[in-house]
């Protein structure tokens, strides 16, 4: 057993999960990241306008893989910069060097612990890479062999279902994204997102709860700067509430996975004010019209779960992945599961 998570009794009641408790502790968890990691991610952006990459390359597993899916997003529709996944498995199981010369090599983990992570990031570091770790534990072997170590300060995570180390892991790339092209709004935006955090916290997604109950199968919908949203809440419908869920891309859902939508299907869509909101709700349309159960977590008339006001539209996520966290630990009590120990999985997963 990891010394450091002690599942103890199961929780009973909502309210008494370490999950709930830890998700809560996100606002001020990234209100303090803000403050803290300004002087390294503004000595990193500096570095890196002056000599920009000719690509990032992200690497992570789990959650953290999901936060990587944020940061193509962000760094290709504020900055212009190619972002693009590199599979662990490329270095550590067939070995197979990767042409990384200048590029930005950035690396994210909770625990910073994983053999093929660790592997890939000093892989990249050989082939003349700028290693970045955005890592929770700031002792740990991927921090180490780091060029720039950009600590999450989540604190410790206990639950299983890694929650407020996900929301910090997404912080911390929006600072750096916001710091990196100088943009005046998203930096505006940094300093009203913990307040906007907690109004997210309170938002009221019980309606999902009671009609996900029963549920065997959903869809998680989201696009651009939101779909890592919809990955993170698929994997934690599957890791806490034991649902099956996929989820997808607004406009991948159209190209074969919408044969399976008809009568009660469940769809819970999550969006965020940009230029990808009108078509999503023409998709939530399209979904209630084949006669889907639909949760849309959306600004207008289309949407029935309440939304925080994002400071900017590129915080959506956050704030609609905090409203999904309370949720989604509510429905796993409901439907008989502990969040905090879900079967077969431990707090630190370490793969090769």
């Amino acid at each position: 057993m990891n010394p450091m998570h002690d599942p103890g009794p199961p929780a009973t009641c909502a309210g008494s999960t370490r999950m709930f408790r830890e998700a809560a502790e996100a606002p001020d968890v990234l209100a303090a990241q803000l403050a803290a990691n300004r002087d390294v991610l503004s000595a990193l952006a500096a570095e890196l306008q002056r000599s920009p990459p000719p690509f990032v390359a992200t690497c992570a597993r789990g959650s953290s893989d999901h936060a990587a899916t944020y940061a193509k997003a962000l760094l290709e529709t504020r900055l212009g910069m190619v972002t693009s996944s590199i599979s662990p498995s490329v270095g550590s199981v067939y070995s197979v060097p990767q042409r990384l010369r200048g590029a930005l090599f950035l690396a994210i983990s909770q625990s910073g612990r994983s053999p093929d992570l660790v592997r890939n990031a000093e892989a990249a570091r050989e082939a003349g890479a700028r290693v970045v770790a955005m890592v929770n534990v700031a002792d740990s072997p991927l921090a180490a062999l780091a060029d720039v170590v950009v600590p999450l300060h989540a604190g410790p995570e206990r639950s299983v279902a890694a929650t407020k180390s996900y929301l910090a892991s997404l912080s911390a790339i929006l600072q750096l994204g916001a710091l990196w092209s100088g943009d005046a709004a998203l930096l505006d935006a940094l300093e009203r997102l913990p307040g906007a955090m907690r109004r997210a916290w309170d938002c009221d997604w019980s309606d999902a709860v009671d009609g996900l109950v029963p549920a065997r199968n959903l869809y998680v919908i989201g696009r651009g700067l939101g779909l890592a949203a919809a990955q993170e809440a698929a994997l934690k419908f599957k890791e806490t509430c034991g649902l099956h869920a996929e989820a997808y891309s607004a406009a991948e859902v159209k190209h074969g996975p919408m044969a399976l939508v008809g009568e009660g299907f469940p769809v819970l869509v999550l969006a965020q004010p940009d230029a990808t909101l009108d078509g999503t709700r023409a998709l939530v349309a399209e979904f209630r019209a084949r006669g889907a159960r639909v949760w849309a977590a959306l600004p207008g008339p289309e949407g029935n779960l309440p939304v925080a006001t994002p400071p900017h539209p590129a915080c959506a996520p956050l704030l609609l992945v905090q409203s999904f966290y309370r949720m989604a630990n509510a429905l796993a009590i409901a439907r008989g599961h502990d969040p905090d120990q879900p079967p077969h999985l431990n707090k630190v997963t370490e793969t090769v």
